[in-house]
Order: C-alpha cells, then structure tokens, then sequence
C-alpha cells in the first residue's frame, strides 16, 4: 500500500500476521504512527505466515488450545489488548488470512486496513481464528468499500499467491541487527530460529527505510521508539497526530480497543452510540454501523460466505 508523498523514498515494512498476539497489541501505536506519517511515506505490510502449512499438528489439540490460550492471557496482561472470551483452538494455518488480507490490497488502503483488522479480531475477540478460506472472506463481509466477490477472486488467485510466498520468504531474510536484541521489553523482537536453520523477523517488527539508510524496531515497543526511528531518518517526521474526539475517532477507526481509544481519541468516553463488545480482557467498542455488521454482533463469521 502507498500513502503518496513528499518524501517517495521513504519505506516502513511492517512484518506481521493477522493471527499474531504481539502484533494485534501493537495496534493502537501503528495506528497512531499510521495516523502521523499519513500521506508522507510508503507503509508496506509483508506477511510472515505464523502458522505455516509445514507445522506440525499437535498431537492433544485440547491441551495446545489451553496453552496457547493462556499465552494469549500472558500477552495480554502486557499490552492490554482484548482476548476471546474463550478460544476455540489454535490456528491451523496463516495462509488462508493472509491471502486475504494481502488481496485486500488490491481494493486500496482503507478497504485492506479493515479487511486486516477483522481478521486479527476473529481471534482476540470472537475466539475462531480465520484459517480456512470460508472463514476469513466471512469474517470481512461488510467491511466499507469491500468488493466480496473480488476478494473471493483475488484471494484464490496465482498472482496473489505468488505475492504471499514472496512475503514468506523477505520475512526469512532478517536484518542483521534483529539477531541479537538486548531490551527490557517483554517482547524484545529478536529474530526467531526457523525449521531450516535459518531466522525469521519477531512479530511485529517495523522497518523504515530511506536514502540515508535502515532503522529497525522489533517487537513490542513504545510509540515514541516508532517515531525516533522515522525522525532518526527523516528529521521533521513524523507529525504530531492531533488526537480525534471520541465520536469522530470511533466513526474513523470503526473498531477501537481500550488502549486504541486511549492514544487516538480525547475526550469523556464512550461516545452515546458506541456498541460495547465484551472480551476477556476489557471492551471492544464498535461505531453502530460496523455493529450491523461485525460478526462479534451479528453472529455472521462462522459459516461460509
């Protein structure tokens, strides 16, 4: 995705997966650093494909569902993101909703920001990760400005496949600096150790690129060590982002977790039509109209599309 820009030359990689707990409590400050390099920079997402077809299946899934879900809790404490209420089972397979989410991008920025955030939510917030086909184009109905049946297209397509595996393999060829990190966050982002004895990028990390050279920021970090980073290379960027009122934030955003409303919007809150959504780890708040919508409210993510 392109923002257009003063500065063209200037690039932020985002490598992510939409089923990662570390990169859905990194959401509230990529949303304000989106918010503040808006039209400015390049933003281009790679997906690293976190549950990859070649793992192994566990051999008590019951057991690995009740691990993974306290891991989700620990994770949480963290970065005070919401969680499922209950988790159904850990994801089988990124691939599904990732090739969504990448497809998304076809339909512009906006259509493939909302098309990314359902699918992170059908895991922290309804509890059934999008990882089938049939479940991630469900999950994404009604998203504003989303062509279903081209996603449904463009999804399955052999372009967009290619555009995946690419991701895949830029997420195995990590900077030299993610692979030794020493930081007291509780996820530092080092690089993680592959099957094949290689390395992979920690989720989230961001990259920003420019004429001038590379900074990285792995794991789960502060908006302030986003912005050095950009400013580092970039001096004057990047803005100040004014925060919205609450109204005009949840009528933007749609979707907005506490710590998200907290950073992005100032002013009492709720909002009077805010649609409150409850989670394992406090609300999720939907403007009315994605309310109509959002699987969380209107029961449409567990069947085929």
């Amino acid at each position: 995705m392109t923002d257009g820009a003063p500065w063209p030359a200037l690039e932020v990689v985002e490598y992510t997966d939409p089923l990662c707990p570390w990169a859905w409590g990194s959401e509230p400050v990529f949303r304000k650093l989106r918010a503040a390099l808006a039209g400015r920079v390049r933003w281009r997402r790679v997906y690293c494909l976190l549950f990859d077809l070649d793992d192994d299946p566990a051999p008590d899934s019951a057991a690995e569902t009740a691990w993974y879900a306290g891991y989700i809790e620990g994770i949480s404490a963290h970065t005070r993101a919401p969680r499922a209420l209950r988790l159904s089972r850990v994801a089988a397979s990124s691939w599904p909703s990732s090739l969504a989410a990448k497809a998304a991008e076809l339909q512009g920025r906006d259509v493939a920001d909302g098309v990314l955030r359902r699918l992170r939510e059908t895991v922290f917030v309804l509890g059934e990760p999008a990882d089938t086909p049939a479940l991630a184009l469900s999950a994404v109905r009604g998203v504003p400005g989303l062509d279903l049946e081209r996603l449904t297209a463009d999804a399955a397509s052999a372009e967009v496949l290619e555009q995946v595996r690419a991701d895949r393999a830029e997420a195995r060829r990590p900077v030299r600096e993610v692979l030794s990190v020493a930081d007291r966050s509780p996820h530092p982002g080092t690089a993680k150790e592959t099957g094949d004895g290689g390395y992979r990028y920690a989720l989230p990390t961001l990259l920003v690129r420019a004429p001038a050279g590379h900074r990285v920021v792995p794991g789960w970090r502060t908006y302030e060590e986003y912005a050095a980073a950009v400013a580092e290379l970039c001096p004057g960027l990047p803005d100040v982002p004014r925060p919205l009122s609450p109204a005009r934030a949840l009528r933007h955003y749609r979707s907005l977790t506490g710590p998200e409303r907290e950073l992005l919007a100032e002013g009492p809150w709720p909002p009077r039509e805010a649609v409150r959504v409850e989670t394992g780890n406090g609300p999720l708040w939907l403007h009315p109209d994605e309310a109509a919508v959002h699987p969380a409210t209107c029961g449409g993510a567990r069947g085929a599309p």
